[in-house]
């Protein structure tokens, strides 16, 4: 008997290959690294915000170097930048960073914060903003089985004003999915600002089957993410930026110079972000976060 030979069409393919077939592609090819929603109207409005897990200072070569963090945040010039992994995880829990160095050569200081773990920052997260001021703070514990917390953070920037929301979610799915909806029921802030979400939020799956799908369709871009680990071949999309509402984000990127691909095993990930847009598109759809 001859084999038969069988020839699977493109309807006998399964959703997920036709859905995400063609991003698994980009991945692996290294060309998705930036996505552009629009561009700014309103330059005095916009502000550069970046987020980058530093792995404790410790890089692809296991040294421990706090400036070379330094230079590498001096490279992306951020207003506001969201640090993950910033201060020893146990024990003390002393800043791993070099504040001075980050004062003087990045003109970025720390986000002030009203209980300390011995650090500077709330279970590892460290905010740094260039200028403007700071309204409010909240450190919030997260539910899940690792010890987690998240900083909610309201600045008036000289562009505008702005709640930021920094995390470093959990290894466990069950974890990242009870975290999520612990996020969406303190982003809400009392006035009309926009709100980031940002951090490393450790999900890599994609679609529906993604814990962040829970942040629909309030957050986003979550249908563009852009991987940034490990730092040497970027396959994942763990860190990310986000914005409510969808107009906030101008375009996001991936920070990947010889110099960031060593100091972590993470890249650094950066969004323009326009705030006049985002008050304008928040008048026009005044619906709650936690219920979108």
């Amino acid at each position: 008997m001859e084999p038969v030979n069988i020839v699977r069409t493109q309807r006998d393919k399964s959703p997920s290959i036709r859905r995400f077939g063609p991003l698994l592609v980009s991945t692996f090819r290294q060309d998705r690294k930036a996505y552009i929603a629009h561009l700014d109207k309103d330059r005095r409005a916009s502000a550069l915000i970046a987020s980058y897990n530093i792995h404790k200072g410790v890089g692809r070569d296991r040294r421990f170097d706090p400036h070379r963090t330094v230079r590498v945040i001096k490279e992306i010039q951020p207003d506001i930048i969201a640090l993950q992994e910033a201060d020893r995880r146990f024990g003390d829990r002393r800043s791993l960073l070099d504040i001075q160095a980050l004062k003087s050569e990045c003109s970025l200081v720390p986000v002030p914060l009203e209980f300390s773990q011995g650090g500077h920052g709330w279970h590892g997260n460290v905010i740094l903003y260039r200028e403007g001021s700071v309204t409010a703070t909240h450190q919030v514990k997260l539910p899940g089985f690792e010890p987690r917390g998240a900083l909610v953070v309201d600045l008036d920037l000289p562009s505008g004003p702005l709640r930021i929301v920094a995390a470093h979610l959990g290894l466990l799915r069950r974890s990242r999915a009870l975290q999520v909806a612990a996020l969406l029921s303190i982003a809400e802030p009392q006035d009309d600002r926009p709100v980031l979400l940002v951090g490393d939020l450790n999900e890599w799956r994609l679609g529906d089957k993604s814990t962040l799908h829970g942040l629909a369709p309030g957050f986003g871009p979550l249908h563009a993410p852009i991987p940034s680990f490990p730092a040497r071949f970027p396959m994942l999309a763990l860190d990310r930026i986000l914005g409510y509402p969808h107009g906030l984000i101008s375009s996001v990127a991936l920070h990947d110079t010889p110099l960031a691909r060593i100091a972590s095993d993470h890249l650094p990930l950066k969004a323009v972000i326009d705030l006049s847009a985002g008050i304008s598109d928040r008048a026009s759809k005044p619906d709650k976060i936690a219920a979108a």
